[in-house]
């Protein structure tokens, strides 16, 4: 069988844990933090998991991950 081109925007997009999970950036950080609460700017720092159903279609993308 061929080996399984990986999707270059999931791959520099995502990370699997060691758990197996898809780690990512937080969303609505790109533009316009004037118009967002202190509260949401602060709660989207870092990065967050993926849920179950997204996390499903990322590990398609990413087959040696």
């Amino acid at each position: 069988m061929p080996k399984l081109k990986t999707k270059s925007g999931a791959k520099k997009r995502f990370k699997l844990t060691a758990t197996g999970k898809v780690k990512t950036a937080q969303a609505g950080k790109r533009h316009g933090m004037i118009k967002r609460s202190t509260k949401f700017i602060r709660n989207a720092r870092g990065t967050t998991t993926l849920s179950a159903q997204d996390a499903k279609v990322v590990k398609q993308f990413l087959p040696y991950a």
